[in-house]
């Protein structure tokens, strides 16, 4: 099994405090894997490290078994991310925006701009100003600009921040497709586990900067009757387990 991204005791830590430690995590080829956590538990720092963002305190980081310190362009070349929230220049229009995009990827055609705004829906208003798009379709068009270069490994963070029902049964049926037709290996980062539960083979639980748990989804509703319900007991026993050390 072809490995795809690994990561070695990585830590990053902040002044206050928040950040990561000690994160070993091994994603392989056709994974869809689910990063679940609660706010500030460090799952946006471990997505910008893996980036290239912020540089790491120690541990490393492996995409495509090349080192990142030292093959940082030849590692990233087959990665598309999103990180955060979307952020765009308001005055030029979606196709403008694909177009400045594009120039970092040679081999990318006006073919293939249109097939990815035509796989998020917005290939009807790419002539349009991206300052009169809501919330939802400026996390469609940086979707779009994520999967344009035809990446084997997608890092997305909170991708269906903003997008209606509509929008998030859009995204669900393209990462299947990607995932299934084409081979893309994803890491998604979310709060909307009904659909990771939907979407990933596999999850990881973040706590407090640390992977507290991981495995395959199958596996871990066995005895439980929802990704929801195991992730909830997983931090009531994460909760007991630091109020007893504590003690």
């Amino acid at each position: 099994m072809t490995t795809i991204l690994e990561t070695t005791a990585l830590s990053r830590v902040y002044r206050n405090d928040r950040g990561i430690r000690d994160m070993t995590l091994q994603l392989h080829e056709g994974d869809v894997y689910g990063l679940l956590g609660p706010n500030g538990a460090g799952k946006t720092t471990f997505l910008k490290l893996i980036t290239g963002l912020i540089r790491p305190d120690q541990g490393t980081i492996s995409l495509f078994q090349k080192d990142l310190a030292e093959h940082f362009a030849q590692g990233m070349v087959q990665v598309g991310s999103m990180i955060e929230s979307a952020d765009f220049h308001d005055f030029i229009s979606a196709w403008q925006y694909l177009e400045l995009v594009a120039r970092f990827y040679p081999s990318v055609t006006t073919k293939r701009m249109e097939e990815v705004l035509e796989l998020v829906g917005l290939r009807k208003v790419r002539k349009e100003k991206i300052k009169g798009f809501s919330t939802g379709m400026k996390q469609k068009l940086a979707l779009a600009a994520a999967i344009l270069p035809e990446p084997k490994f997608v890092i997305l963070d909170e991708p269906t921040n903003g997008l209606d029902i509509e929008g998030t049964v859009m995204f669900r049926k393209l990462i299947k497709h990607l995932s299934e037709e084409k081979g893309t290996s994803f890491l998604i980062s979310s709060h909307m586990i009904h659909e990771l539960e939907q979407l990933c083979n596999r999850v990881g639980i973040v706590v407090d900067g640390r992977l507290r748990k991981e495995g395959y989804v199958s596996d871990l509703l066995q005895n439980n009757q929802s990704l929801e319900q195991f992730y909830i007991d997983e931090l009531q026993l994460t909760k007991e387990k630091e109020g007893l050390e504590s003690a």
